[in-house]
């Protein structure tokens, strides 16, 4: 298994050339806020193990509201970020990507302070500027961009076949119709139209890096328990204090940014999400924010790796990144379907999930004991995300036509060509239903 990286390379832009990299940025895409896989700038599709990538400049336009609290708001200047997920180690990327697109990268670097008088090579400015995200997720641990495209290609074909067999009334049976498409994919991959290339080995350093990750935190509870036990009683009459005190801030959002942020929307069968907002002040909820983005890590690499988020099956990647010394927290996450779609599917499905993070943050629908109400007030919290979204300028999609439930089902057919065996007809008509 070749497991998934990610980078998230920030830098802040001169103020005066903050239009002029936007209209760069533009340039690079086909449509609106869409990438061109070929553009001049950042040639896409030459990294084959790239899955997703944005450029996006952040920026707060609700600083304002740490006035809620009696707090001078805190300036944040706009600050140009690349995230990108991809297969294989970060270091390797990196240097590929200075290569391939050294470049087009410094072009949109030069509009930020400090690269015009940085001496180092490319790959030397950028790798202190990458942040790690305090909790990650990854729809399917160890699934490449060339397992996508191959299992992509492999169901292509076996559509094709089956659809042809179907016509023949000799190829009524389904063990029939198994063998004869099991002939059909070696003599595909004999001749070489299609490529099924076996899992490469997981590297031992992240095995073990793995291993101790999921080890750790558990022994670590073990031992602090007695003290933990003792400390939760004051630690929920605290939130229940904060709950109550702290301000609610979701009127409508300003309908000039909303049509902004959804005309990059809907242009393909996935869609980005960027949001950016401020940490409620106070170290109670900072660490609070702190030790739920660890659990939240902790799950989603050891426990909702294999397509699901809890109930949610439609995030490809997702990411929560603090910044600002903690105060502010960047989410970005790689969908498939419409905003309202997203945004019910967690409402309906997990709503207590996105109180446990998000009710840390500024403004946000008022919790009950960390986890009850909060989203579940739907109108509040879609004022809420909507107020928070902010622009992405550059976004790509190396599948743009597959979503995560297909990418899924692809791999379930390769997997039932592959198995050797079913345990009877019925379960031979359950594989075919796939293709």
């Amino acid at each position: 298994m070749l497991p998934q990286s990610n980078v998230m390379i920030t830098a802040e832009v001169v103020p005066e050339r903050l239009q002029s990299l936007r209209q760069l940025l533009a340039s690079m895409n086909e449509a609106p806020g869409l990438a061109d896989p070929h553009n001049e700038l950042i040639p896409f599709y030459q990294f084959e193990q790239l899955h997703f990538a944005r450029f996006v400049v952040v920026e707060s336009d609700v600083s304002e509201d740490l006035q809620a609290y009696s707090l001078e708001p805190r300036p944040w200047p706009p600050t140009l970020a690349l995230l990108a997920d991809f297969d294989g180690s970060r270091e390797t990327f990196l240097a590929e990507l200075a290569v391939r697109a050294g470049p087009g990268l410094a072009k949109i670097f030069a509009h930020c302070e400090g690269f015009e008088e940085s001496e180092k090579s490319l790959l030397s400015w950028m790798l202190p500027r990458n942040i790690r995200p305090a909790a990650n997720y990854i729809n399917y641990l160890g699934r490449t961009v060339r397992q996508v495209r191959q299992e992509k290609a492999l169901h292509a074909s076996l559509r094709q076949r089956l659809s042809e067999l179907t016509a023949s009334e000799s190829f009524s049976k389904p063990e029939s119709l198994l063998e004869s498409l099991r002939a059909h994919t070696d003599s595909q991959l004999a001749a070489g139209s299609l490529e099924l290339s076996p899992a490469p080995k997981t590297p031992l350093r992240w095995r073990l890096a793995n291993l101790c990750h999921l080890l750790l935190p558990p022994l670590v509870l073990i031992l602090l328990a007695p003290v933990l036990i003792l400390l939760l009683p004051f630690f929920f009459i605290a939130l229940r204090i904060h709950e109550r005190r702290d301000p609610e801030i979701v009127p409508r959002p300003d309908p000039d940014k909303v049509n902004s942020l959804a005309g990059l929307e809907d242009q393909i069968v996935s869609n980005q999400f960027s949001a950016f907002g401020d940490v409620k002040p106070g170290l109670f909820r900072r660490y609070t924010l702190i030790v739920l983005l660890f659990a939240l890590d902790y799950a989603a690499r050891h426990i909702y790796r294999r397509g699901y988020l809890t109930r949610v099956q439609s995030i490809h990647f997702a990411r929560w990144v603090l910044l600002d010394d903690k105060r502010r927290l960047l989410f970005a996450s790689n969908y498939d379907g419409s905003l309202e779609s997203y945004m019910d599917d967690f409402i309906n499905k997990v709503a207590w999930g996105l109180n446990l993070v998000f009710s840390n943050g500024i403004g946000y629908p008022r919790t009950r004991w960390l986890i009850k109400d909060g989203a579940e007030q739907e109108q509040k919290f879609k004022n809420y995300l909507r107020r928070h979204q902010v622009y992405t300028d550059v976004w790509y999609k190396a599948y743009p036509d597959a979503t995560a439930f297909e990418l899924k089902r692809n791999t379930r057919i390769r997997k039932g060509l592959e198995s050797g065996g079913f345990r009877n007809s019925q379960a031979i008509r359950a594989w075919l239903a796939l293709i």
